[in-house]
C-alpha cells in the first residue's frame, strides 16, 4: 500500500495512492485521524487498507500538491558515511558505530516541490537516500525485532551545503526547504527486506549515484536498534539511512546543484521523488 500526504483544494489531506489517483482517507475514516502520522500512531493502517478496497480515486495525481510523506515528524534522524564506497570516496574508515545527526522539520518539502538553494553558498550538494517511517514506538529495541517497528519506506534527498558542513554538520544539513521526502510511503508488507532495494540519484536526467541497499555499513535493523538506545523512537519519526558514492563534492570538477536543475531519487519498489532547484530570494 502506498500512502501520501498532500493538499487538495487548499486543505491538507492524506490518502492511498493507486495507479489511477489518490483515495482520500480523511472522511472515509470519519475524521478520526487528521494526518498520516496520526493513522500510524493509532495503529490504523489495516483499517485504511480495508477502507480503500474497491474505491475509486478522489483525486488525479496531477491535481494535488504533495507534502512530505510525514509533514510533522517528531524526529528526523540521519546517518553520515553509511555506504562502503561512499566511505572510501570520502577518505573515511568504516565506522564501528553509526554517525548520527538530526535535521529540522522545516528542511523537508514534498515531491515535485522547490528545493531552495541558499543564496550564501554555491556548494549545494545532493544525497539520495532510503528513509523509513517508524510505526511502533520503542526504546532499547533489539536488532532482531527492529523491522517490526517500521511502518514503511520512502525516498529522501538529504542535501548538504558543503562549505557550511566544514564548520558544523548541523548548519550544513539544516537550511530550510531543501530536502524532498516522498512521494509516498510504501508499507512494509510490500518491502519485507529493505536490504534488497536499488537506489539511483539523477541530476537533470544524468545518473549520479547507484547502489544496492545491501551496501549499507550499518543495516536498517542495526540503525533502529542503535538510535533507540539514546532516544525513544515514536510513530512517525523519520530515519534516513545514508547516501552512496557519487556525491557532487567528490567529482572532478565538483558538481553543485544550481537554479533550474531537477534532482530525482528513485528507489526500486518505492518510486521516484523529484525536486526543482530554485535560488533563494
Amino acid at each position: 500500500m502506498r500512502l501520501a500526504s498532500y493538499t487538495a483544494n487548499g486543505k491538507a489531506r492524506f490518502g492511498v495512492v493507486t495507479d489511477h489517483g489518490v483515495i482520500d482517507m480523511n472522511e472515509r475514516l470519519n475524521g478520526r485521524y487528521d494526518s498520516l502520522k496520526a493513522v500510524i500512531a493509532g495503529g490504523a493502517l489495516d483499517e485504511v487498507r480495508r477502507a480503500a478496497q474497491g474505491v475509486r480515486p478522489d483525486h488525479d495525481l496531477k491535481s494535488i500538491d504533495f507534502l512530505p510523506v510525514i509533514p510533522n515528524p517528531g524526529k528526523i534522524l540521519c546517518v553520515g558515511i553509511n555506504y562502503k564506497a561512499h566511505a572510501a570516496e570520502s577518505g573515511h574508515a568504516v565506522a564501528a558505530k553509526p554517525n548520527i545527526f538530526t535535521k529540522f522539520t522545516d528542511t523537508m518539502i514534498g515531491h515535485d516541490g522547490n528545493m531552495l538553494r541558499p543564496k550564501i553558498s554555491e556548494e549545494f550538494d545532493f544525497e539520495g537516500e532510503l528513509a523509513l517511517v517508524i510505526g511502533k514506538p520503542g526504546r532499547y529495541i533489539k536488532a532482531e525485532n527492529a523491522l517490526s517497528h517500521v511502518a514503511g519506506y520512502t525516498c529522501f534527498c538529504e542535501t548538504s551545503v558543503r562549505d557550511f558542513i566544514k564548520a558544523s554538520l548541523v548548519t550544513g544539513k539544516n537550511f530550510p526547504a531543501c530536502s524532498p521526502l516522498g512521494p509516498w510511503m510504501v508499507t512494509t508488507d510490500e518491502i519485507p527486506d529493505p536490504s534488497k532495494l536499488t537506489l539511483v540519484t539523477r541530476l537533470n536526467g544524468v545518473e549520479m549515484q547507484r547502489s544496492g541497499t545491501d551496501m549499507l555499513i550499518h543495516s536498517v535493523p542495526e540503525l533502529i536498534a542503535y538510535m533507540s538506545n539514546f532516544t525513544p523512537l515514536a510513530a512517525g519519526d523519520i530515519i534516513s539511512t545514508g547516501t552512496p558514492e557519487g556525491i557532487g563534492a567528490k567529482r572532478t570538477p565538483p558538481v553543485w546543484m544550481k537554479n533550474g536543475d531537477v534532482l530525482e531519487v528513485e528507489i526500486s519498489h518505492i518510486g521516484t521523488v523529484r525536486g526543482h532547484v530554485v535560488d533563494e530570494k
